[in-house]
């Protein structure tokens, strides 16, 4: 999804760089989708569906079912008709789309951390689903992580400062798990949440960096000119082969949190 943030739009996201780590980021989404108590679902919405990668699992689980993609990036958008071209794919907004009401499932792979006010936006979705619904997502939780920790600190520290000033309010900070089950409960007759802890073994600082590139990177790097990106990166880079030591096999572990909501109505 192109988010409208601080500087007004993001640019377009990049398929390619996305799908780069398509298995890292496909993970979470089968894990998510093994926890849907629907056996055989009729109508189901993949939100942010990105390049199509988190469509085509939905694709292969239910085949029988009307599967529809939502993003906002023409880019992705673009992806992902011309990989699953017997779905449909439409451009909307998650802050004030509206899924037809006989829905059964609402599916979203790390894409709500990027919508504004995000937790009352699922709720929205959760009250307009009929009896029976599930809502299911997951959202990246590592904000806190040296891999973002890092971002904010490279951005605060060089030559670029007043123009990153505001890069880190470009994604919402994910609520404590409390919050979101105090506010979907009385909505719904059954809501799981939890948390999985991923370590992903990437090539080195330049893994790591080539990973985070194409997604929480982004705001740092779209303000700026293209000398300043490199020099940032350079810079970036740096503070990551400090803070993730090399493994046994040469690997750089990237611990990644993930936050998961399956709530039914």
């Amino acid at each position: 999804m192109i988010r409208a943030g601080v500087f007004g739009k993001m640019a377009d996201w990049s398929p390619a760089d996305y799908l780069k780590f398509a298995d890292e980021r496909a993970r979470p989404a089968l894990d998510l989708l093994r926890q849907i108590p629907l056996a055989a679902p009729r109508l189901v919405y993949d939100l942010g569906c990105g390049p199509g990668n988190s469509t085509a699992l939905l694709d292969g689980a239910y085949p029988q079912a009307e599967i529809i993609g939502i993003d906002n990036s023409p880019a992705m958008l673009a992806k992902a008709r011309e990989t699953l071209p017997q779905r449909m794919f439409i451009a909307a907004n998650l802050a004030n789309w509206v899924p037809d009401p006989s829905a059964d499932l609402l599916f979203s792979n790390a894409t709500f951390q990027w919508v504004p006010d995000h937790a009352q936006v699922v709720l929205r979705l959760l009250r307009g689903l009929k009896a029976g619904g599930v809502i299911a997502l997951q959202m990246p939780d590592n904000l806190n992580e040296p891999s973002h920790q890092l971002m904010r600190e490279t951005a605060a520290d060089g030559p670029w400062a007043e123009k990153l000033r505001q890069a880190a309010a470009a994604r919402d900070s994910l609520k404590a798990p409390y919050y979101y089950y105090n506010l979907l409960r009385p909505f719904c007759a059954r809501l799981e949440i939890w948390h999985t802890i991923y370590n992903h073994p990437l090539e080195g600082a330049q893994g790591i960096v080539e990973l985070v590139s194409s997604t929480g990177l982004r705001p740092f790097l779209d303000p700026l000119d293209a000398a300043e990106r490199v020099a940032f990166v350079a810079a970036y880079r740096a503070r990551i082969a400090e803070a993730y030591p090399l493994t046994i096999d040469g690997k750089a572990l990237l611990r990644f949190p993930r936050l998961f909501i399956m709530a039914q109505a």
